[in-house]
């Protein structure tokens, strides 16, 4: 069997990291969708945030105790920031401000565009009011802070009232006692403590209620709130791009597709013989024969892969190859095509057969010499074969068993039976239908040295091509290796989407990937 050859392979990279950009980068259209989704949700909240204002407002909390008093209190001690902003996000301080503004229905609309802050070891509240005009947020912001401290100041008055009532209560008890007892040191003592009892009154009733001071009123702001347009933007184009990359690499991840010559060998357990570039031209899939007429990378790089293959060797004398596809694709005709050409060039006795009876028959797809163009050493060629002039690279046989391009019944065809009788008798190229889709391939693969398989990229699955490892190896067949073709050039809107004009990736993809051996190579050991 030949043993394995390596071929330059243009995503195999030692840098693993590589590797994986390039397999996100295979799907540039996926990540492009989500850079797009990202522009447009921020776009949209950029939008959604256009028509909207803030205005602040802050209120100084006062403590009632006095602050001239003999025993001085800690400001932390006097009031509770926590419970005085609990209270300020009430639904008492919003029915309130609800009413300052003329809205007492909106109460509870009005909680969910107030926002109150307070910093740590500070006495300021902060009433942050949002709305759709400057106007109605300055109007907002202010209608909280009074409508808080109106609360705060009703709170205080009520406990005024509270202790005035729990201390008159007192006096009353006291004066009772008084009238009881009329002893002078008895009276003295009442009298005075009658006395503290109203003091505590007055001290009470002159205390300030108001609780709070505005020492910021709320202005019409001058410009929406929110991150604005620039900003809004580029977290969404971060975003978007986070989310390409991930959608990217799910997408390669599930991805079955056969995208590089590292994926064809870990799923056909073979070499990779060859890469095919793209074809450039839009007529170049009309001619099928291009070696020793019109040249070109992928003339270039067929010609490469068999002057590959005589310096390999085939594993018998005689160098019989089937070229087939998995599935079917129209390179495998023009890879079969141009080999026999190539092999010609080489001064190899040449015979193509075509035994694919689903497509026209190459026979009446190639340039014909004349029958009397014949050579002596030509006239011992199979029944039916002609003439191929191959142009500068001389002249191969051609047998064809039939085809006319309407589709045949599935399975063994009689073409199998009908292979040329000059079959073994020199270097022999075959082109059949699909391994997978008709048992053709698999019957000729037992008659011949060697398969060549050609796999278009981005189209073969990987699974097809672990089926075809175990259908050749059940069958008694050998697999030479794999040729990769590269199919179309991408549309103009695809391309611009792919890669840019002249770019690294495209200059590699058109240049031949496999080495030129030496051409005085033969194609077996044992050939003389």
């Amino acid at each position: 069997m030949t043993a394995p050859i390596h071929s330059y392979d243009r995503y195999d990279e030692p840098d693993q990291l590589r590797d994986q950009l390039r397999r996100l980068l295979r799907h540039r259209a996926v990540i492009a969708l989500g850079v797009a989704l990202g522009l447009l949700g921020g776009a949209v909240l950029a939008l959604s945030g256009a028509h909207t204002y803030t205005s602040t407002s802050e209120v100084l909390v006062r403590s009632t105790a006095d602050p001239y008093g003999m025993v001085s209190v800690s400001a932390d001690n006097q009031v509770s920031m926590g419970t005085e902003r609990q209270i300020a996000a009430s639904a008492a301080v919003a029915v309130r401000a609800a009413r300052i503004l003329g809205q007492a229905d909106s109460a509870a609309a009005l909680e969910d565009d107030v926002r109150i802050t307070n910093q740590t070891k500070s006495q300021v509240l902060r009433f942050e009011f949002t709305a759709g005009t400057p106007t109605r947020a300055a109007r907002g912001a202010n209608a909280f802070a009074e409508a808080y401290l109106a609360d705060r100041k009703a709170r205080n008055e009520a406990a005024a009232r509270r202790a005035t009532r729990s201390v008159e209560q007192q006096i009353k008890t006291v004066e009772a006692a008084k009238k009881q007892n009329k002893e002078d040191e008895v009276t003295k003592a009442v009298q005075s403590q009658l006395d503290t009892l109203q003091e505590r009154i007055v001290e009470i009733n002159s205390r300030d209620t108001d609780g709070g001071d505005i020492v910021r009123r709320g202005e019409a702001p001058a410009r929406p709130s929110g991150p604005g347009w620039p900003t809004l933007l580029t977290l969404g184009l971060a975003a978007g791009l986070a989310l390409g990359i991930l959608l990217a690499w799910l997408h390669s991840a599930l991805d079955t597709r056969v995208r590089s010559a590292a994926d064809a060998r870990a799923a056909l357990g073979g070499p990779v013989l060859g890469l095919l570039p793209r074809r450039r031209d839009e007529h170049e899939d009309d001619a099928l024969l291009t070696v020793g007429h019109r040249g070109g990378d992928r003339a270039e790089t067929l010609r490469a892969l068999a002057y590959r293959l005589r310096r390999s060797g085939t594993p018998a004398d005689t160098g019989r190859i089937l070229v087939v596809a998995p599935r079917r694709d129209a390179a495998t005709e023009g890879v079969a095509v141009n080999l026999a050409a190539a092999f010609a060039e080489c001064g190899e006795e040449v015979l193509l057969v075509d035994t694919d009876p689903d497509t026209p028959s190459l026979t009446t797809r190639l340039p014909l010499l004349p029958d009397d163009a014949r050579t002596p050493a030509e006239d011992d060629l199979p029944q039916g074969s002609v003439l191929v002039d191959a142009g500068t690279a001389g002249r191969f046989a051609c047998c064809s068993t039939g085809g006319s391009g309407s589709p045949a019944p599935a399975g063994v065809s009689a073409t199998v039976d009908r292979l040329p009788t000059g079959f073994d008798a020199r270097t022999a190229v075959v082109v059949s239908r699909p391994l997978l889709d008709h048992a053709d391939a698999l019957a000729i693969a037992q008659r011949v040295d060697a398969v060549l398989l050609v796999v278009a990229l981005d189209t073969t699955r990987r699974d097809d091509l672990q089926r075809v490892r175990e259908l050749i190896d059940c069958s008694g067949g050998t697999l030479l290796g794999a040729v990769l073709d590269a199919g179309h050039r991408p549309g103009r809107l695809r391309g611009l989407l792919r890669r840019r004009p002249g770019s690294a990736e495209e200059a590699e993809a058109t240049t031949p990937v496999v080495e030129l051996p030496a051409q005085d190579d033969t194609l077996s050991a044992s050939r003389g």
